[in-house]
């Protein structure tokens, strides 16, 4: 079973991490027989699966029943799930009731948070009550609002000294790991050697502690065009369209099923029932 410890040897020893996102059964077994060290069930569930602008209409229970499904595919990889918009910048109490919830209801081993310095309280409170904790910085999906949509983030000198504090708050704060979003490799790499934890990159350049992209783009099993840090490995959607217009032309042409395809009846049951 891969834990936080081994997340946190793998970077003393600088061997690459791999983390993917995926949000059901299926897929988490894919990635579990691929050897992924970390499956993340992202809110951007919301985006790839449940077909919303944004993540922001993700809930809980959402969250939930993805994450329960990708434990059931995946017993023996580290799963973390997001919490989702705004479950914890509210009162403390709420956030460590939400965060519980969460952890018991999903099997998870660790929930993922988005911002910085202004979550460490929350995230403070969750990991001395035992609940580990991964970071989330850059382009943080829910606050795209804020952010004026999806930009990348530390451009400049001044937005890559807020990252860096960030980074350290949230490590101070106790994060066991944090993940980087489509920020310039070159602040992406100083991030990662300025901290002791982990640091995953997801269009943050090849210089970090390792990589996570999301299923659907990874294997283009989605109508939606991945982004141009994703690298495609697949043409899974035009496959399977290929294969999904064969069928239907297969049944329209009463091609399928065939016999083999089909159960008979003896002989003798089968004259006792046209007899009748």
């Amino acid at each position: 079973m891969k834990t936080l410890r081994y997340l946190q040897k793998k970077k003393e020893n600088m061997e690459p991490i791999v983390m993917l996102t995926a949000y059901d059964f299926p897929s988490a077994s894919l990635a579990e027989d691929a050897s992924v060290d970390i499956i993340l069930v992202g809110d951007s569930l919301g985006m790839v699966v449940l077909g919303y602008e944004s993540t922001i209409r993700v809930t809980v229970a959402d969250m939930v029943h993805h994450a329960r499904a990708v434990k059931r595919g995946a017993e023996n990889t580290l799963i973390v799930v997001d919490m989702p918009y705004l479950t914890y910048h509210g009162s403390i109490e709420q956030t460590v009731e939400t965060a519980r919830y969460m952890m018991q209801e999903t099997g998870a081993h660790a929930l993922k948070l988005e911002g910085g310095q202004d979550i460490c309280p929350q995230i403070e409170t969750l990991v001395k009550g035992g609940v580990p904790i991964i970071g989330h910085l850059g382009l943080t999906p829910q606050s795209v609002g804020v952010l004026g949509g999806f930009r990348i983030q530390g451009k400049t000198a001044d937005q890559a000294a807020q990252l860096l504090d960030d980074a350290k708050a949230l490590e101070r704060a106790g994060v066991s790991a944090i993940v980087i979003e489509c920020v310039p490799a070159e602040v992406a790499s100083d991030l990662t050697k300025a901290l002791n934890i982990p640091v995953i990159g997801i269009g943050a350049g090849a210089e970090t502690d390792g990589q996570v992209l999301v299923y659907h783009d990874v294997l283009n099993y989605s109508p939606a065009k991945a982004p141009s840090f994703a690298k495609v490995y697949d043409q899974s959607y035009v496959r399977m369209k290929t294969a999904l217009t064969h069928f239907a032309e297969e049944v329209r042409t009463r091609a399928f099923p065939d016999a083999s395809h089909s159960f008979a009846m003896t002989d003798d049951e089968l004259k006792k029932w046209r007899s009748r």
